[in-house]
């Protein structure tokens, strides 16, 4: 009998929260060597540097507090610093609070910042577990990192994060969440993960429609800005795709051989390998909260 291995035996947040560990490293460095793309497309996206030029004259003189939720490896700020000029913003540094359930994330990514981004507080917990006072920050953004949260916890955590900003109070908070759609790579192949090698059992990840429903069930004010790109990579690179696709499903036990092999996963991977490159599309949906729609100009 084959012995169960944890990722049998552990859903969605769970295994999420395994692979954000150092024993993950490796895989977690093979993800973004096609992934880091995520980010910088969400950086050339709109103007960040007015945007949080905007924040700042709206705090004055003393520093902007923004809480970065599920923060990973902060690879969100660093693609700021490299694509979007904001080292060069009229900003003071903006007081950069960490949230994650893994403290190894935390320590990454407070690792990875750099001006205008100065390391604040850290809170090791999800976000539905987050304790503080309404609109204790001007800014709460969470940049793919809302997946793993359960559909029936979605709304839970959605309230956690809008009390951060101070939606509904005399707070002029704002929020940013950038999240795939149901059509995109990441939620597509998983759903197809969990029927191949799960028999469907599992929770799926949460989606962009979703998180959108919520917030209008909320009454939170929106405006939406969608992009859609390309993860690609050569055949020579089929390690980092391994890498990549187990990082998509928190599942390092299944090979890339595997994957192609299953009457489910095999041709939906057939169908991203075209003209010897792995092509992964993604439809990401950039939800801008309490702000409006002049502030989603690009670049």
């Amino acid at each position: 009998m084959k012995e169960n291995t944890m990722a049998d035996l552990t859903d969605t947040f769970e295994r999420s929260c395994d692979h954000w560990s150092e024993a993950g490293r490796r895989e977690m460095e093979g993800f973004y060597a096609l992934a880091s793309v995520d980010y910088s497309h969400l950086a050339k996206a709109i103007d960040w540097k007015s945007w949080l030029g905007k924040q700042q004259n709206a705090v004055k003189s003393r520093d902007l507090k923004l809480l970065d939720v599920a923060c990973g490896s902060g690879k969100f700020p660093s693609a700021l610093i490299a694509h979007a000029g904001v080292t060069n913003a009229e900003i003071r540094p903006i007081d950069y609070a960490l949230l994650d359930p893994s403290y190894f994330s935390i320590s990454e990514a407070r690792n990875s910042l750099d001006l205008p981004f100065k390391a604040g507080a850290e809170y090791e917990v999800p976000l539905q577990d987050l304790e503080c006072s309404v609109g204790y920050f001007d800014i709460v953004w969470a940049t793919h990192a809302l997946y793993a949260i359960p559909n029936k916890e979605l709304k839970s955590g959605l309230e956690r994060f809008v009390h951060a900003m101070g939606f509904g109070s005399n707070t002029d908070g704002i929020g940013f969440i950038a999240h795939a759609s149901s059509r995109s790579h990441y939620l597509q192949f998983f759903e197809y993960y969990l029927e191949g090698f799960k028999g469907s059992k599992g929770t799926p990840y949460s989606s962009s429609e979703e998180i959108i429903s919520v917030l209008t069930e909320m009454g939170v004010p929106i405006q939406i800005k969608e992009i859609s790109y390309v993860n690609q990579a050569s055949k020579a690179q089929e390690s980092q795709v391994e890498k990549y696709l187990q990082r998509c499903l928190f599942d390092d036990t299944i090979s890339l051989k595997e994957m192609l092999s299953n009457p489910i996963t095999g041709p939906y991977l057939e169908g991203c390998y075209k003209d010897n490159t792995w092509q992964f599309k993604q439809h990401v949906s950039m939800i801008f909260l309490n702000t409006t729609a002049d502030d989603l100009v690009g670049e």
